[in-house]
């Protein structure tokens, strides 16, 4: 991260030097975009960088709006906040997932994804408010049939767009963070696996002009990421703490049920209602029979593989309690040793001195010889 004070010095430009100031070599070229608006003839370029392209005015009842659609020169702005996430990214690790690490004393295992957790639920709390707000003020939530209605919905407002562009640039940055992060090679394959899914299903909702229902079911999706990784937090900090695994547990299957509801609902019934069913790319139309039967087949397909793993989670957690408790059973207890009988002098031990009932001492008197 940029500003940050190293007792270590490593060769220019070679893995170590590029690994620990990954960051800050992001910053300068964020720098050196920024700069570029200081300049007329670079004003142009730097822009296309930073502001989300291909705007349109269409108009409206009594003024013209702006409107955006997607293109190739989106690309060069993901970009651009792909290096903005890595600096959000090292910004977060260093001054606050690293300090309470430190506190914590954490195995290896348990660091890496204590680091993973701590990153995602970040990242899961800005998005679902993010998200929240624009379904909301777009009247998605008032008015459902708006997610089928009107299709193919080529032109998106200005938060709309940005916001799928910010969505891909940080699941995009995630790739390379495995290499700067040095995850172990036994983590690469899970986190992919999600990783791929995530860039996946926002890519085709992005492409496929289905922004509407994307914007909704990774508001669903998001909301149930960020409460699993809030309670692997928890339970790092204290393993006796499994509330919230059990509320992420009830949560997650019915959010499973609402994306496939929600799913087969506007790509099923109401995409199949439309008068526009024809296959045209130019016009940004995919609404046939052929793509919709792929397009529910992945999210069908994609949820049935999270429940499995989370059935196969679930029974494995709950075999290993079992064996748990079987173990405890078994373990026979600690056989008694019988106490041992004290044989006592008369009378009462008062300071470990045994004395007479009437005060005296029991010591037998000396006889004096005669």
């Amino acid at each position: 991260m940029a500003f940050r004070r190293r007792t270590k010095s490593y060769p220019l430009f070679s893995q170590e030097f590029v690994i620990h100031n990954h960051a800050d070599i992001g910053f300068c070229l964020v720098l050196c975009v920024l700069i570029g608006l200081m300049f007329e003839v670079t004003a142009k370029t730097a822009f296309l960088f930073i502001l989300p392209q291909y705007n349109v005015s269409v108009p409206a009842a009594d003024s013209e709006t702006v409107h955006y659609h997607y293109g190739p020169k989106d690309l060069v702005t993901i970009l651009f906040y792909i290096f903005i996430t890595i600096i959000l990214h090292a910004v977060v690790q260093e001054y606050i997932l690293d300090k309470i690490s430190k506190r914590l004393h954490l195995s290896k295992v348990k660091h890496s994804k204590f680091n993973e957790s701590g990153q995602l639920v970040v990242f899961h709390l800005s998005s679902v408010v993010w998200c929240f707000y624009v379904v909301l003020t777009e009247g998605y939530l008032t008015n459902p049939r708006s997610l089928w209605e009107d299709y193919p919905h080529v032109y998106l407002s200005f938060q709309v767009k940005f916001f799928y562009l910010c969505q891909l640039a940080y699941w995009l940055h995630a790739l390379p963070e495995l290499y700067f992060q040095k995850v172990r090679k036994e983590e690469i394959p899970r986190q992919l696996q999600y990783i791929c899914l995530y860039l996946i299903h926002i890519a085709g909702a992005y492409l496929l002009n289905l922004s509407r229902l994307g914007l909704i079911l990774l508001l669903l999706q998001y909301s149930t990421e960020f409460l699993f990784h809030m309670a692997r937090l928890f339970y790092f900090a204290d393993e006796n703490n499994e509330k919230l695994f059990n509320a992420w547990a009830a949560v997650f299957g019915v959010t499973r049920l609402f994306i496939l509801t929600l799913a087969v609902l506007a790509i099923g019934f109401g995409l199949a209602r439309m008068e526009n069913q024809a296959f045209d790319p130019e016009k940004g139309n995919f609404n046939t029979l052929l793509c919709r039967l792929c397009m529910l087949l992945l999210v069908c397909a994609a949820q049935a593989w999270l429940m499995w793993r989370f059935i196969h989670s679930q029974l494995r957690h709950w075999r290993e309690y079992w064996n748990e408790q079987n173990a405890k059973r078994r373990v026979p207890a600690a056989p008694r040793l019988p106490a041992r009988l004290i044989k006592r002098e008369s009378g009462y031990h008062e300071n470990g001195v045994v004395k007479a009932e009437n005060g005296t001492s029991p010591r037998t008197k000396k006889l004096k010889s005669p």
